[in-house]
């Protein structure tokens, strides 16, 4: 159980790489053991055409919600830990890769530093990250006030594929 003074984050999910499916299950696995966390929900998994380079496979991508007594900076150094793991090489921006873990709001919180931009600078832009974010909390206010629900009605779903139920998924998940 977590205390109360736990944070709601959400974490946007990507992978293109070496079986994106394998990888968003091994990310959710160890997102589930996050110390000083509770995992709380997934959105629907979705297939997703890529951003940046040409020639690169579509994308699995997906949403989670934790409550954590983690600060922002710990969260992000366990996120890239995850992604070490998974042998996420960082050369071409936007390229192909094997697991990418955002954070993409933490609580209410506006966050500028070298290493944080929270809410993630691109979110409002990724229908890939808005669409899964409605199926978490479609009642959700950023911190700049504006409602989650507005935002998405901005969204081109036309690359963007609705591929397994989060159930689906995770009842794969705990198979595996």
């Amino acid at each position: 159980m977590i205390a109360a003074s736990s944070t709601p984050v959400y974490i946007g999910l990507g992978s293109n790489l070496n079986d994106p499916a394998a990888q968003l299950r091994r990310a959710l696995h160890q997102l589930q053991q996050l110390p000083k966390s509770q995992f709380l929900a997934l959105s629907k998994i979705y297939q997703s055409s890529p951003i940046g380079p040409e020639n690169q496979p579509d994308y699995l991508n997906a949403v989670v919600l934790v409550n954590t007594q983690l600060s922002p900076e710990q969260l992000l150094d366990y996120l890239q830990h995850i992604e070490r793991l998974q042998r996420r090489i960082r050369t071409i921006h936007w390229g192909p890769r094997t697991i990418d873990l955002d954070i993409l709001l933490f609580g209410q919180q506006q966050i500028h530093t070298d290493r944080l931009t929270i809410p993630h600078s691109q979110m409002h832009l990724r229908d890939f990250v808005l669409i899964p974010l409605l199926d978490i909390s479609p009642n959700l206010i950023l911190p700049n006030g504006v409602t989650l629900i507005e935002l998405a009605k901005s969204a081109n779903q036309s690359g963007l594929q609705a591929i397994a139920t989060a159930s689906e998924f995770l009842n794969a998940l705990n198979q595996d």
